[in-house]
């Protein structure tokens, strides 16, 4: 239990813990740069961008969630479970550009395009970027794991395994996720089919490992009881399915200085969203005939963008979304008035879940 008068240490100060912990993995790669002189600088050069600024908000979820089962000090070992996380976000990232055909990553160029620059030479300098990218995120999935396996090794009785299975299960999620985004890029137009497979991307791809997972990795390596992880869990569901709509919405309508992409990113790279599953569903013939189209056409102009965002905005589609969005985050809110006997949910954590919905990066 969270006494309500306990003091929270400031999100700067759970900040500057955490990317300390963070640079201390990229640090950890220095040996290997040592050993084979400079051939390895931009690569690892590269890690270090891949890892830097972003919300971190996996990571204060799951330092949030263990403040809620016990108490605001915080060890050295939930700093780096909660590092691991950042980590292992870090490389779904690189591999999602990759995936995605992304130039851009936080207004930089991402992981792939940035090696791609690095190529001693050769004719398939995309190729030498494609397969450094891939490789990143290999390297830096091999840091989150072997911080968190190291983090749980303080974790009492059968909290270590168990948060051992969280990340684990969270790994193979996000993989069956982008398996089925990659799918549903691919597959012919459906509508009886789409939207629900929509869902089970956001579920498998987001859902879990942005919010839900984070605080049951928090709650676990508190030793926290069943039910509150269990009441953590099904807060992290609504919370995690709200964050990826939003996310959905600003892949459309974002505004490219705060996002750090171009604007209607996702259309150029043929997510078929939630938002994009109700706008070919609910459009009339005419954007539906655009939608299967140009949906994926990566020489989309800036005015062709405009248009077919409009049109997505004028079906009602983005309305849905915000609906759907605004339900969840009531199912949340009823579940944090509710919590499990002797649990206080802190500012904290009620703050961070604010936060992933209402946002426009």
């Amino acid at each position: 239990m969270v006494h309500p008068g306990a003091t929270q240490a400031p999100d700067e100060e759970l900040r500057g813990r955490l990317d300390a912990a963070i640079a201390a993995q990229t640090a950890a790669l220095e040996p290997w740069a040592r050993e084979v002189g400079g051939e390895l600088d931009p690569f690892l050069r590269q890690a270090g961008v891949a890892v830097r600024g972003g919300k971190r908000l996996r990571a204060l979820l799951c330092l949030a969630a263990h403040e809620v089962a016990s108490g605001p000090d915080l060890p050295d070992h939930v700093i780096q479970a909660a590092a691991a996380l950042e980590l292992f976000q870090a490389a779904a990232l690189v591999h999602d550009d990759l995936m995605d055909g992304s130039d851009t990553r936080r207004g930089e160029p991402s992981a792939h395009r940035a090696l791609e620059l690095a190529s001693p030479g050769g004719r398939d300098r995309a190729g030498f970027g494609a397969g450094g990218a891939i490789l990143l995120g290999d390297l830096l999935l091999a840091r989150s794991s072997t911080v968190l396996f190291e983090a749980t090794r303080h974790a009492a009785g059968q909290a270590a395994h168990a948060a051992a299975r969280l990340y684990s299960d969270m790994a193979t999620e996000v993989a069956v996720g982008q398996y089925l985004d990659l799918l549903a890029s691919h597959a012919p137009w459906d509508d009886d089919v789409d939207l629900e497979r929509a869902f089970r991307v956001i579920r498998a791809k987001s859902a879990r490992y942005s919010v839900e997972i984070p605080l049951a990795l928090g709650a676990t390596l508190a030793g926290a009881r069943e039910t509150t992880i269990a009441w953590l869990r099904d807060i992290g569901h609504e919370i995690g399915t709200a964050f990826q709509l939003r996310d959905d919405l600003l892949g459309v309508f974002g505004e490219p200085e705060r996002t750090g992409k171009p604007a209607g990113d996702d259309l150029r790279e043929g997510k078929r969203t939630v938002l994009v599953a109700l706008a070919h569903a609910e459009g009339d013939a005419t954007l539906r005939e655009r939608l299967e189209r140009d949906l994926g056409r990566g020489d989309l102009t800036a005015g062709e963008i405009q248009d077919l965002t409009r049109a997505i905005d004028a079906c009602g589609a983005r309305r849905r979304v915000e609906h759907i969005i605004a339900e969840h985050r009531q199912r949340a809110a009823d579940l944090l008035s509710r919590p499990p006997a002797g649990v206080t949910a802190t500012a904290r954590l009620e703050r961070l879940l604010r936060a992933a919905v209402d946002r426009s990066v």
